[in-house]
């Protein structure tokens, strides 16, 4: 793929062979997924459980870089906001790929538990670590925290996206206002919410750790994951067409430097959790990182320090890279990165000895992908690409739009009232 931002914009890239991925992804990831339940239950819920992180990132993401646009005023964000939010809007969906997780917890014989606390509970057979976590670590907190977290992202990415179109159409500054309103009770609600998330759906896997960073860290690589997802999709929908009027060389430099923003910061918390607790020494902590050290899961946290920072560090240094073709093959390192991530958070709970890789991952990978991508492809088709109406779309494409006599007037008599002057 060429440079997104050549001027002589190559031809457009037939998608047509492409179409019936996402459906032939939703076919054989879930037959696959469904003789894997069948066939090795507790492997397909992990399995299921990694890809369900895996995607969350995309939707968190997505959420919270629309927050950030509202809550800055940027004005170069303003051709990616709209792929945000349908990224945003595939949260709901998300909520229907927790049932697995959900029957899980509710139905699951305590040898197929996926949380030993859970099997705790159900064999009256508490710990000390468990009995200090109540009530939080409980079966109905459980669903009472995943109820109020997908009831919180559903309504902010509902009512996001819902003034952003209202914008398209009206173009009244009441939507702009409106948006500001949520993102700004939003960003509050989304940090708790994905705090929570992380630590009841993955934390909780070995429920003795303590770390009060790990919300912090979820965050950190759901959100450099879906920057260069964005990242992709405007270099695509600038050269098929969608994006071309409004995506120009200062969008993707942003974007890119973004990347490298996050990327350093994810460095930062993963180094400083690790930090903290190797230098305090105890057992209740350490003992997550020495798990991780066993066999040759101390290769994998070798790949995450040098593939997940130091490779894409290194490249997203020079500014001329970010605006190369060189960021599609980066991209697709960051979600294998990110995956990698994942995994390293939840498998050493089923396989302590080693890390190896299940056809039951890519089958829930497959199957929850295809979905998603058919919702996201639905929705993106069925609403303008970009904001049509929004009050910064003439900054974003650098045009300059001289002011009409009536705000010329107003501006003039504000000069003279503050200088003293006459009305």
């Amino acid at each position: 793929m060429s440079s997104p931002t050549n001027s002589n914009t190559p031809a457009p890239i037939d998608l047509s062979p492409w179409r019936r991925v996402p459906t032939l992804l939703i076919a054989i990831g879930g037959v696959l997924a469904a003789f894997g339940a069948f066939h090795d239950y507790k492997q397909f819920s992990y399995s299921w459980l990694l890809a369900f992180m895996f995607f969350l990132s995309l939707g968190l993401g997505g959420l919270i870089l629309v927050i950030l646009h509202h809550l800055f005023d940027a004005a170069w964000s303003v051709v990616i906001r709209r792929v945000c939010e349908h990224l945003a809007c595939l949260l709901p969906i998300m909520a229907f790929m927790f049932i697995p997780i959900a029957l899980n917890v509710l139905f699951a014989s305590p040898e197929m538990q996926i949380y030993p606390w859970i099997k705790m509970l159900k064999t009256h057979e508490m710990d000390h670590a468990l009995a200090s976590k109540q009530p939080l670590f409980t079966v109905p907190s459980f669903f009472i925290v995943a109820a109020i977290c997908f009831g919180s992202w559903w309504l902010f990415s509902n009512r996001l996206r819902y003034w952003s179109l209202q914008q398209d159409v009206t173009g009244a500054a009441v939507c702009t206002r409106m948006m500001r309103r949520y993102a700004a009770f939003g960003v509050f609600f989304f940090a708790i919410t994905l705090t929570f998330a992380a630590i009841m759906w993955m934390k909780a896997l070995q429920h003795e750790w303590f770390s009060t960073m790990y919300g912090v860290y979820y965050f950190a690589g759901s959100v450099w994951m879906t920057i260069f997802t964005v990242y992709v999709l405007t270099a695509l929908l600038k050269r098929q067409g969608p994006l071309r009027p409004v995506a120009t060389e200062k969008t993707f430099y942003f974007i890119g430097t973004l990347m490298f923003a996050f990327t350093v910061f994810y460095a930062y918390i993963t180094f400083f959790q690790y930090f903290i607790i190797w230098n305090a020494n105890v057992p209740e902590e350490t003992f997550f990182y020495v798990l991780r050290e066993r066999g040759n899961w101390f290769w994998v946290s070798m790949l995450i320090i040098f593939g997940h920072f130091f490779l894409p560090f290194l490249l997203l240094l020079r500014i001329d890279v970010k605006l190369t073709w060189l960021m599609i093959p980066l991209a697709v390192w960051a979600w294998i990165m990110h995956f990698v991530d994942m995994s390293f958070n939840i498998m050493p709970v089923l396989h302590p000895e080693g890390y190896h890789l299940d056809w039951m991952d890519l089958a829930c990978v497959a199957f929850i992908g295809g979905v998603l991508a058919k919702m996201f492809l639905k929705s993106f088709n069925a609403h303008p690409p970009f904001p049509q109406k929004d009050p910064r779309i003439a900054e974003t494409m650098d045009v300059y739009v001289a002011p009409d006599e009536f705000v010329q007037a107003a501006t003039a008599r504000g000069i003279n009232h503050k200088s003293g002057g006459s009305h």
